[in-house]
This record gives structure tokens, C-alpha cells and sequence, in this order.
């Protein structure tokens, strides 16, 4: 019994280096379902949804629901009913979890400076839905948490309340660099399809670049967890290229800048 105890907590201290070092070995893999993962997601997002200031504008929302909604319509994941919420936040900034909700925040809004730029970013939040990196963090978690249960004699319900922290921690929400790539990926895909110019997203990387060099703190949040930008601007700019010839709107749409006169007009008042 000794030995068995000894060989399970060895086996947590295990998974516990395999996930913070990122090994290949507990990526990809997701053992909720569906409609497992609807219902978790709609969970959260009450939870969530608790702690923000949402911005109840009928305007602002329809906007951002529409260009989330076109590029829904052309993801690789459409089985599922995605909204999208804008929270009053100047943190440059957006986020999705699982079951398809998304939030931007204001200020990514504000700092985006054509509508291919906004829409990078959103195309980018629907990447992780779609490639399930969400429901794959909460796997590895729950993982760890049932083998932490067994090593530690913790009670049956430390798996649960280990699940229940996940949203307060961030941890869904805290991709690794693989998962991010795919995410930029299947955004840049998006827009295309969509017949938004991919460009966007090179640009927006761009921007990103030099707010780093800048030593501004606005990208705190979006860039915490991400790969360095230079090699998501060249990975974006070879996944655009490989991309067949196609008519696109303007980067900045008519509806895009009445947006931005009304935001500018919001703040400023």
C-alpha cells in the first residue's frame, strides 16, 4: 500500500512538470463533450460575467456581434452558439471560454484603427473555441486535481472545488504558445473566408510590436501569455501569403469608422 501511495504521488509530482513545462504529451487533449462543454461554459460565463462592467449599447454590441457572427459563419466550428459582449475596460484586451463567449473590451475597441484590425483579434478569440483550448486547460487541470485527490487523501469533493477555482485563477484562459499559433491561425483563415483582408492581422501584430517597444503597459494582459510578437508576425505574414487571391473589404469600413466617431464621442464625454 506504501509503494502504491509512493507510485501515485510520483505520478502527480509527474503531471504537474509535464503541464508546466508544456509537454507534448498532455496537449490535445479533451475529454469533456459538446454539450459538456456548453453547459460549463454557460457556467462561467455567469460567473464571469459577475465581475465585469458590460456595456449595454445596442450600437456597440451590434457591431461586435456581427463581425463575430460572419466569422462564426465560416469557422471550422459552427455547432455551437457564440456570443459576444463588450466590457468597459481600457485594458487592450479580448477573451473567449469555452461553449463560444466572447468579450472584448473597450479599449481594443478604441485601439483598433481599421475593422480588419478588430476583427484579427476577434477571429483570433473564436480560434480558441474552436480548436478547444479552453476544454483542453480544464482536462490537464482536472488531471492534476483527480491525481492530486489520490496522492494527497484529499476528499471526493477536491476535484470539484479544483474545477471551481479554474475560473478565478485564469488558468482556462491561459494558453500556451502552440495553442495561441493555432488560434492566430484559424483567426487569419476566418477572415479570408469571411472576405476580410487577412492584412489585419499582420498589422495589428505590428502595432503590438511597438507598444512593447515602448515599454507601454496597455498590452500587459494580451500579451502575458502569448508567443513573442516578431514570430507571430512572421508566422501570420507566411500563413497570409499561402492565401489564394481574393477580394476583400477595405481595411476600414464605413460602418467601422461611424463606430469610432461614436466611441470617441462616448469617452469623451
Amino acid at each position: 500500500m506504501l509503494a502504491f501511495n509512493r507510485w501515485i504521488k510520483n505520478l502527480f509530482l509527474l503531471i504537474i512538470v509535464f503541464y508546466f513545462v508544456g509537454c507534448s504529451q498532455l496537449t490535445s487533449i479533451n475529454m469533456y463533450s459538446t454539450n459538456e462543454e456548453i453547459t460549463l461554459g454557460r457556467q462561467y460565463s455567469f460567473q464571469i460575467e459577475k465581475q465585469l462592467q458590460l456595456i449595454n449599447d445596442p450600437i456597440i454590441n451590434e457591431y461586435i456581434n456581427d463581425i463575430g457572427q460572419r466569422l462564426v459563419s465560416v469557422s471550422q466550428r459552427k455547432n455551437l452558439r457564440y456570443t459576444f459582449k463588450v466590457v468597459n475596460d481600457s485594458a487592450i484586451n479580448a477573451f473567449a471560454i469555452p461553449g463560444g463567449f466572447c468579450y472584448v473590451n473597450l479599449g481594443l475597441i478604441l485601439f483598433a484603427d481599421t475593422e480588419s484590425e478588430l476583427a484579427s483579434v476577434i477571429g483570433h478569440e473564436i480560434g480558441h473555441v474552436v480548436g478547444e483550448h479552453g476544454m483542453e486547460n480544464m482536462t490537464k487541470q482536472n488531471i492534476i486535481g483527480i491525481a492530486g485527490a489520490l496522492a494527497l487523501g484529499s476528499s471526493p469533493s477536491f476535484g470539484e472545488e479544483f474545477m471551481a477555482s479554474l475560473i478565478q485563477t485564469g488558468i482556462i484562459t491561459n494558453y500556451g504558445r502552440a495553442a495561441e499559433l493555432e488560434a492566430d491561425k484559424f483567426g487569419i483563415q476566418q477572415m479570408h473566408d469571411a472576405g476580410i483582408n487577412p492584412s489585419g492581422s499582420r498589422i495589428f501584430f505590428e502595432k503590438l510590436a511597438l507598444e512593447e517597444k515602448e515599454g507601454s503597459n496597455r498590452m500587459s494582459s494580451i500579451l502575458s501569455t502569448h508567443p513573442p510578437t516578431s514570430i507571430r508576425i512572421k508566422k501570420a505574414t507566411k500563413i497570409i501569403k499561402s492565401l489564394p487571391l481574393k477580394d476583400y473589404d477595405p481595411l476600414k469600413t464605413k460602418k467601422f469608422q461611424i463606430l469610432k466617431d461614436y466611441l470617441l464621442k462616448m469617452t469623451d464625454g
